[in-house]
């Protein structure tokens, strides 16, 4: 049963820009419980968690988040979202759209293959959608103002994406940045480092001397280190098996998957799963 939401909504009815432009945004703070959906939007929409927790439903994944992360909903696509009966989250949204839009949010590291992420700018970016609320006119002056807007929570979760890269600095920066981009675009996919390399126009020994220059690391190990990073947030965000898991991370083989993972963990997906798990309860515990 969906419970109320207390919310404040902008909603835009003319679309002046074609590349990314904002259909509505808003705020809202969730009852115990509130859920919305099963629903299929035209448009793409991305959530700010600001307290509380919740989950999010896509599919047959189910994302369980808490404060200072986001979640996309991409367009039609089927969705179920529902706050926390605890601790019921309050969170913002933007909802736009545009030709460009999906290849911006692969800016930020959103996809359809990473629909989360986190916000730990959450305050900076709460202060720039409730300005953009506040200017709810269809005034030539705040169709810019709310331009702007967009690009500016663009701009602070594309600053959040690079400070989990190494700064990167010198001409061949352009091979580095595409491999990157390639790999987190496709690394739930079983690719090797010759296919990165094709990518950026560039052969596999000229690539590995790139990532060691500039990244400390081989292509191989960048890619690895990735995809355990990923599966890592997937053990404790969702309630997949781990053969899914591994799957969904570029590995066909569950126990390489496993190997893998304990190498660079220090110890398997599942006793991993089940420390954060109980280390989380204790934190609630705490409240």
């Amino acid at each position: 049963m969906s419970m109320m939401e207390d919310s404040y909504v902008l909603q835009l009815a003319e679309q002046k820009y074609t590349d990314l432009h904002l259909c509505f945004c808003g705020y809202g703070r969730c009852e115990p419980g509130h859920s919305f959906g099963p629903a299929v939007r035209p448009n793409y929409i991305l959530h700010f968690i600001l307290e509380g927790k919740g989950t999010y439903q896509v599919g047959s994944t189910t994302y369980h988040l808490e404060a200072e992360q986001g979640f996309l909903i991409p367009p039609r696509v089927q969705t179920y979202y529902e706050a926390d009966v605890r601790e019921p989250w309050s969170y913002m949204w933007i909802g736009f759209d545009g030709k460009n839009a999906e290849e911006y949010l692969r800016d930020i590291g959103l996809g359809s293959r990473q629909l989360i992420c986190r916000c730990s700018r959450i305050r900076e970016l709460r202060e720039i959608v409730m300005q953009m609320m506040e200017h709810n006119t269809c005034t030539v002056s705040d169709q810019y103002y709310l331009q702007s807007s967009l690009y500016r929570i663009f701009s602070v979760l594309a600053a959040e994406q690079a400070t989990a890269l190494p700064h990167i600095q010198s001409g061949e920066n352009f091979y580095v940045k595409r491999a990157i981009s390639f790999i987190q675009n496709n690394f739930a996919n079983p690719i090797r480092v010759t296919a990165i390399a094709d990518y950026v126009c560039i052969n596999r020994s000229y690539l590995y001397t790139l990532f060691r220059k500039y990244l400390g690391v081989s292509p191989q190990e960048y890619l690895t280190n990735y995809r355990i990073t990923q599966a890592a947030e997937l053990l404790v965000t969702t309630e997949l098996s781990v053969a899914t898991i591994a799957r969904s991370c570029g590995y066909e083989d569950a126990l390489v998957f496993s190997k893998s993972f304990k190498a660079r963990m220090g110890v398997p997906p599942s006793v991993y799963r089940e420390r954060e798990l109980e280390e989380n309860r204790k934190k609630l515990t705490t409240f």
